[in-house]
């Protein structure tokens, strides 16, 4: 398998926040955490570690928001 490129999952005060999501969705979610793991049950990181990384990758590579932040920032200043 490709290596995953979440980076390591910070240990912060988190804030809690309540979602649902399809059972299609948490079974993908089981399933990747389980790649994570490499397969080793002992290992797995439980989803709700791992969603926040997911959105924060997915927020920092997001080119078209990064236009977004830096005009607004450009015309704030």
């Amino acid at each position: 398998m490709t290596r995953i490129s979440l980076a390591d999952i910070a240990d912060e005060k988190p804030v809690r926040l309540t979602i649902e999501i399809p059972a299609r969705l948490h079974r993908e979610l089981l399933a990747y955490c389980t790649a994570l793991g490499a397969g080793q049950n002992a290992a797995l990181p439980p989803p709700e570690r791992v969603v926040p990384a997911m959105i924060e990758k997915f927020i920092a590579t997001d080119r078209s928001y990064a236009r977004q932040r830096k005009a607004a920032r450009t015309r704030s200043d």
